[in-house]
């Protein structure tokens, strides 16, 4: 039986010799992969959530939608994490940018016949939702088999680098698109970007590590992973954690389209504007990240602090009005919320035991996914009652105190025994 506190121990004695990620020629072929795939899948989300407000003019919808877009997250990422364990997750990748491609070319096709209502727009976000559920616990298995385990928070941090710069871009050139040429051009757009991520995956060689014994049932595999995560107290902490932040700030940015409308009662470049400097804030909540060693102690308290800012940000809403008020509100928020997100994913990554990794990685996805899902659904119908300040005003309150509670269990994750 091994201590939490030893398990980040190592990590710490691992951290103390820094490695670049880009100093190994595999991560240098795949990175431009991630750049394509992340800007596709911004164009696609921005397409999805703008078209969503255009239709209906509803913060229901915007929040249905988005719910869609992550919910299935909740029930497959587990399954698709076993698949990563089990598989080379190259080759779930290319399938997921195959199914991406067939969205974006299904939308333009519906755009330019004049087909495209809210029928279609539920089947595009829900099939959005299955393709981003096999997609995330692939990457996350793929990128420790591309590094030495001393880059792995390298490549962790880049990774979500060029995750967040794509959001800041992908949006602003879906609505320059949109705004420019027609949204059957922006959809084709997307569709490019997905098939040149594809065709650099076809040239990526990864290679890992044969199973150490004959594979178990999907449902066998699927309860040894849960039995680990019970076992293991930092790991159930930083995935609460998880799950909090998911329903406080990454909710919010999720209802960006029916905020602008409602608040601004603006177009797709408002929208473009609060989602890009959205953008931004995660880049910079990113590289501070980065810049962090390995320590339980302090990794755990930044999440925290991160959390409860993310909180107090959404109490504070009715004391910024304009465009101008609202993009810096988001992007505060958005730095808050990516310190507490990728914080914990990476602490996650250096701890979880390789053959558990996928499955782990899995949870966490669906919780980082499932939770904006589950909160978007249900602040969208609040909103629509009673106002983004008043919901904002009460959401950050609960916030408050449920980070303070998981913030006074750090002690008993220090000092508990775990497998």
């Amino acid at each position: 039986m091994k201590k939490s506190s030893e398990n980040f121990s190592d990590c710490r004695e691992t951290r103390q010799v820094h490695r670049s990620a880009l100093s190994d020629p595999r991560f240098r072929r795949y990175y431009p992969v991630s750049w394509f795939s992340s800007l596709g899948a911004w164009v696609l989300r921005f397409l999805l959530g703008w078209s969503a407000w255009e239709l209906t003019h509803s913060a229901t919808w915007v929040g249905l939608v988005g719910a869609l877009m992550l919910a299935p997250a909740l029930l497959l990422s587990p399954w698709f994490g076993i698949l990563s364990d089990r598989v080379n997750p190259r080759q779930g990748l290319r399938l997921s940018m195959l199914i991406h491609s067939a969205i974006t070319l299904t939308g333009a096709v519906a755009t330019w016949s004049g087909w495209y209502d809210r029928t279609a727009l539920l089947i595009l976000a829900a099939t959005l939702g299955v393709a981003t559920s096999l997609h995330s616990p692939m990457r996350l298995a793929l990128v420790p088999l591309l590094v030495p385990r001393e880059a792995l928070p390298s490549a962790v941090g880049y990774s979500a680098m060029s995750f967040n710069i794509a959001r800041m871009v992908g949006p602003a050139l879906g609505a320059a698109l949109v705004a420019q040429a027609n949204i059957s051009a922006a959809w084709m757009v997307a569709m490019l970007l997905f098939m040149g991520s594809f065709w650099g995956l076809s040239r990526l060689t990864v290679e890992r590590d044969a199973p150490a014994g004959p594979p178990t049932s999907y449902p066998d595999q699927l309860v040894a992973g849960f039995r680990h995560l019970l076992q293991r107290t930092d790991l159930r902490l930083l995935l609460a954690l998880t799950a909090l932040n998911g329903l406080l700030g990454r909710t919010i940015i999720e209802l960006l389209p029916a905020l602008s409308g409602q608040i601004l009662q603006g177009g797709s470049a408002d929208l473009a504007v609060l989602v890009a400097m959205a953008g931004l804030g995660s880049v910079l909540g990113g590289l501070l990240v980065s810049r962090q060693a390995a320590d339980l102690s302090r990794l755990l308290t930044l999440v925290c602090v991160a959390i409860a800012l993310a909180a107090l940000s959404l109490i504070s809403l009715r004391w910024f009005t304009g465009l101008t008020g609202l993009a810096v509100w988001i992007s505060g928020l958005s730095v808050v919320t990516t310190i507490a997100g990728t914080g914990s994913q990476t602490l996650i990554q250096l701890t979880a035991k390789s053959e558990y990794r996928g499955r782990v990685m899995s949870v966490w996805t669906m919780l980082a996914m499932g939770a904006p899902a589950l909160g978007a659904a249900l602040l969208g119908a609040g909103v629509d009652g009673f106002g983004f300040s008043r919901v904002s005003l009460v959401a950050g309150a609960v916030g408050v105190c449920l980070v303070a509670g998981l913030y006074a269990r750090r002690s008993d994750v220090l000092t508990s025994d775990n497998p």
